[in-house]
């Protein structure tokens, strides 16, 4: 996809890379290798991590630098309740919105998800699954909502929700689900199918993690 400017890239290469496992919690980020890596000046990278750093993606330690943030237990189940929330409105935005090929892309992104799934390849089931649900959300054209729902993914355990035993197939399920309902153009089953997919998540983990209390 197209970037605005190079800052915007390189927030999205890491946020994508924070999510999906690449870089791992408490992780240093060193700017220089940021940039080696992209090939890009330092400029854009400094950008880029103090954007991540007020979403809540990195913290800056003394003597550390800059770091992935650690996940928090407390007000994770208010974080649910606001994703709900904020996604149903995107979801319910961009499925009007949706043409020919991002279906086709959506289907290609999904059966990379169902490969990674079979594989045991947990960063790259966490990478596709960002991807995905980037791209719907991108066709809301809703840019407030959809940069506060990136600061809940922020504080969202993605890790621990697929390190859930079986979680990562059952979610095939339900992406399936959701993206059929999208490609019939059903506003209110793909709301639904969003709402369920978060839902089934949270639940899991909160069985295996009791002491996160329930919504």
């Amino acid at each position: 996809m197209e970037y605005r400017t190079k800052e915007d890239y390189v927030a999205d290469f890491l946020r994508e890379g924070i999510i999906s496992g690449q870089f791992t919690r408490g992780q240093r980020l060193k700017q220089t290798e940021i940039a080696e890596t992209l090939k890009l000046s330092i400029t854009p990278v400094r950008e880029a991590l103090k954007l991540l750093e007020a979403e809540g993606y990195l913290v800056r330690e003394s003597h550390h630098g800059v770091t992935v943030s650690s996940f928090d237990k407390t007000g994770a189940a208010d974080v649910l309740g606001l994703r709900v929330q904020m996604e149903d409105r995107l979801m319910r935005a961009a499925v009007p919105r949706m043409t020919k090929q991002d279906i086709a892309e959506l289907k290609i992104l999904q059966n990379s998800f169902e490969a990674a799934v079979t594989k045991a390849d947990m960063i790259e089931v966490r990478r596709i699954n960002y991807r995905l649900h980037r791209l719907v959300y991108l066709r809301a054209e809703l840019p407030q909502t959809f940069h506060f729902v990136q600061v809940l993914w922020a504080k969202y355990p993605f890790d621990l929700v697929n390190s859930v035993k079986g979680r990562a197939k059952r979610a095939i399920q339900e992406h399936r689900i959701l993206l059929r309902a999208i490609a019939k153009g059903d506003v209110e089953g793909s709301a639904l199918a969003i709402k369920q997919h978060i839902q089934e998540g949270w639940e899991e983990l909160r069985i295996s993690l009791p002491e996160i209390k329930a919504l």
